[in-house]
């Protein structure tokens, strides 16, 4: 989100400030729900968009077609922001501060250049700091509603997976060393018995160590024979298809045993590998017992209770049967705090440190997130592999990027039209 906003830069953000320059008495020029639309937005707001059209040399239609857009504009983010007001969106100040980071690593500028800059534009950084609020709390309002409006089953990943668009970016590519034993184009089954038997000797040299550019020069048919064998970097859809089924198991210095095809005994390499998908994850399989502060429970006398609970554990107690009686996690406590097994990210910050400091099979000393005071065991520690799940994620998310415009307009139209809209001017 905070990239998105990176790439407005400095001027591109100015659009939602209220400069100080306009002097005027202000008038309400349109009302939407309880939020009121004045004079001095719209006319800001035209400013900043006619200096960044003469920056980047576009042309503007006329000014009442100008006005009516921009009013068009503020309406809509009125209504966005009423809804973010509703769903209690709050965008906290450290987020503010990498936007701001943001804007100054994407111009290339330093600190100093960039307060320079707001001068010279005469805004104040507590109102870029405002406006950046603004934009950041339509974003989030905006992405949480429409991400859950739009429906991706698991079927339409599957059926993305195998699409031509998939084989662009989810197969890798593979530097491929390459060699041919050549058949006549009739072979005699001697013919046949002649060439596996040189191409199992070959493929022996290469495993006892002899070097796979050298053995192809000397042995090859092949085209690239005097390459090396290189046939340089190919997606798997542009090998043939005995290739590309042998490369599914093999890694980076692997070479084939010898394949058999209608011109003969191939020997392939892989010399390097890119853009490979595979991911494996430490998860962690891990329990805990929490305390919820309340007005009978505050922060010391729950930090002071779980350390009993604690120390009962490490006395020989059992931590399930203690969740079960003491835990407040609804979620986990009959279960005697299972949390299953967890990726990486997945917990809030303080859980996930903890989960990452802990030893496997000891209790943590009580540490408080925002839920309230836990305690938790790391029961088991393993390497996942993840890719298949990371390419299905990455696929949802380009089809949902791919819906997600649409989605925003119907779900904006709704909103107008559910709406009250009282347009003054």
């Amino acid at each position: 989100m905070l990239k998105k906003i990176a790439t407005f830069g400095v001027i591109g953000l100015l659009s939602f400030s209220a400069h100080a320059q306009i002097q005027m008495l202000d008038r309400v020029i349109a009302v939407i729900n309880n939020i009121a639309v004045t004079q001095s937005q719209l006319d800001n707001r035209m400013v900043d968009v006619e200096k960044r059209s003469a920056a980047a040399g576009v042309n503007l239609p006329s000014s009442d077609v100008l006005k009516q857009q921009i009013l068009d504009q503020l309406v809509v983010e009125s209504l966005q922001l009423d809804l973010a007001k509703r769903f209690e969106v709050v965008i906290p100040d450290e987020e503010v501060n990498g936007a701001v980071e943001n804007i100054i690593k994407s111009n290339k500028i330093t600190e100093q250049q960039f307060f320079e800059q707001l001068k010279r534009d005469g805004l104040s950084y507590s109102e870029l700091r405002e406006s950046l609020r603004r934009q950041l709390t339509i974003q989030t309002v905006t992405e949480g509603v429409v991400s859950r409006r739009i429906r991706i089953s698991e079927r339409e990943v599957e059926n993305f997976l195998k699409s031509a668009d998939a084989q662009v970016w989810a197969l890798p590519d593979y530097r491929i060393g390459h060699i041919l034993v050549a058949l006549p184009s009739s072979p005699s089954s001697d013919d046949a018995k002649a060439a596996q038997d040189k191409a199992s000797d070959i493929y022996s040299r290469l495993q006892a160590g002899a070097k796979f550019a050298d053995t192809a020069i000397a042995e090859s048919n092949g085209q690239m024979a005097l390459n090396g064998g290189d046939l340089g970097w190919r997606k798997p859809s542009e090998l043939p298809t005995l290739f590309a089924d042998a490369l599914k198991d093999m890694d980076t210095n692997d070479i084939s045993t010898p394949l058999r095809s209608q011109a003969g005994f191939h020997i392939i390499k892989v010399y390097e590998v890119r853009g490979q998908q595979k991911r494996v994850v430490k998860q962690n399989r891990s329990r805990h017992i929490l305390l919820k502060t309340s007005e009978i429970l505050d922060d010391n006398q729950a930090k002071d209770k779980l350390a009993q609970i604690r120390q009962r554990i490490l006395n020989g107690e059992d931590f399930g049967s203690l969740a079960k009686e003491f835990s407040e996690d609804i979620g986990t406590r009959l279960s005697g705090g299972d949390l299953g097994w967890s990726s990486p990210g997945l917990f809030v910050p303080a859980f996930e440190r903890t989960i990452k400091e802990s030893k496997v099979g000891e209790i943590s000393t009580p540490f408080k997130s925002r839920f309230g005071w836990h305690i938790l065991q790391v029961q088991e520690r393993r390497d996942e592999d993840m890719t298949k799940q990371a390419l299905s994620n990455r696929a949802r998310n380009i089809i949902m990027g791919r819906r997600f415009e649409d989605e925003t307009q119907i779900w904006i139209q709704e909103l107008r039209d559910d709406a009250y809209i009282d347009i003054k001017i």
